[in-house]
């Protein structure tokens, strides 16, 4: 068979044999015909575990709304407008009204970013923020971690978090409070936050017991966030969910619609893994390509091997991550050391470890080889070739599951 994957904004082929392929994990698509705009009006008409957004802002009050940053796949110029509409419904004026992009430990925004992510309209008509000013200390979670955020949020009177929920490789679930922390937190505290990572319960598709969940649900004393808009996306980028509401009764109800889209079962775990994060802009950088590496390691079988489908065509995206990955000259060190000393970044690099220790990755890439040899990481040039050597590897019965959307599909392995 031919297989599609994403790389950037290009697309490479891949030729299997049939008898080779276990499966090709994509989203089970509710039954629904697509129709986003509805989808989101639905969900702002009947919001779960809240008043509707329209009645709960008051004219004259300073409304601040987070969205994602350009890394994330968050369509905030579609869910903008239905956003803003209620708020005029309400009588608030655009001018009490600020968006602020959540950067967590990301880089700024360009205002052509920043109109891409916003759309032209609302990026003219409203004030658009990068969380990297001012920030203000508001206290510590009973995890410790200091609750330090960006001055316009915790200075507004009401606050409205955007966001898509996708599986997190350590805080379970993205969306919900995870647009307050880490999104307009500073790097102490999302390093503080993060560093339970290392906890067996801090896992993909967890929440209860999960401590780093717990403590990014509980900065919501610091911050009360009064109404979220949260969307689980399809393969292809388009709303195919959307809830609205209450901070955690809608986030857990889209967790819900996100594990029957996406948490797949395979019958065993296959000799390889060929993965891609589904192209721009999950894989513009390494940093953020590592979440479909790290479920694409939660299916392969031990001793098998991983081929990475990553552009990273803006490098590693993070200097923590690439001075860990280049500095030390065993991968597998850096296990004990984030165990012993957690560094923001570390986190990530230490995380592809543990999927090393478990498979050979080969990467397949816009990087140099010389580059990414450095990275502990064999060089794919030519992606049939590597793929044509490992069946050849494995034998005539070489088992290999595809996962062409690696970041969001979750691989469940039944033995």
């Amino acid at each position: 068979m031919n297989q599609i994957f994403a790389i950037g904004k290009e697309q490479v082929e891949i030729n299997i044999p049939d008898e080779n392929v276990m499966a090709v994990l994509h989203a089970n698509l509710p039954d629904t015909p697509l129709d986003e705009q509805k989808t989101i009006h639905d969900s702002l008409e009947n919001p779960i575990g809240s008043p509707k957004l329209r009645e709960i802002v008051k004219p004259g009050e300073k409304i601040v709304i987070v969205t994602s940053d350009i890394s994330r796949p968050m369509p905030s110029y579609k869910v903008l407008p239905a956003v803003l509409e209620e708020l005029k419904k309400a009588s608030v004026k655009n001018e009490d009204v600020t968006i602020v992009l959540a950067l967590g430990s990301h880089r700024g925004h360009t205002d052509e970013e920043k109109k891409k992510i916003c759309g032209e309209k609302v990026f003219n008509e409203y004030t658009i923020l990068d969380s990297n000013g001012e920030m203000v200390h508001l206290g510590v979670t009973e995890n410790g971690t200091p609750v330090d955020i960006f001055k316009p949020v915790a200075d507004a009177d009401r606050v409205i978090c955007l966001g898509n929920i996708e599986y997190h490789y350590f805080a379970g679930y993205s969306g919900g409070m995870k647009a307050i922390m880490p999104g307009v937190s500073t790097r102490e505290a999302i390093q503080k936050n993060h560093s339970r990572m290392v906890d067996p319960n801090a896992a993909t598709g967890k929440i209860d017991g999960n401590p780093v969940r717990n403590d990014i649900d509980s900065v919501r004393e610091f911050v009360p966030v009064d109404f979220i808009v949260n969307v689980v996306l399809d393969e292809h980028k388009q709303i195919r969910h959307c809830v609205s509401g209450d901070v955690i009764e809608a986030h857990r109800t889209g967790c819900r619609l996100l594990d029957a889209m996406y948490s797949l079962k395979i019958p065993e775990r296959p000799d390889i893994v060929i993965v891609s994060a589904g192209g721009f802009p999950k894989d513009m950088n390494l940093y953020q390509a590592q979440k479909a590496l790290d479920n694409a390691g939660k299916a392969v079988k031990e001793g098998g091997s991983i081929v990475w489908i990553a552009s990273g065509i803006e490098g590693l995206g993070e200097k923590h991550f690439e001075d860990w990955m280049l500095s030390h000259e065993n991968p597998l060190d850096m296990i004990p050391h984030i165990e012993k000393e957690f560094v923001l970044g570390g986190h990530k690099a230490a995380a592809i470890a543990m999927v090393m220790k478990r498979a050979d990755i080969y990467l397949y890439t816009d990087l140099q080889q010389e580059f990414v040899e450095k990275l502990h990481f064999r060089y794919s040039g030519d992606l049939q070739k590597t793929v044509d050597e490992l069946l050849t590897k494995y034998g005539k019965k070489a088992s290999v599951l595809l996962m062409p959307y690696g970041g969001s599909t979750l691989p469940v392995p039944e033995k």
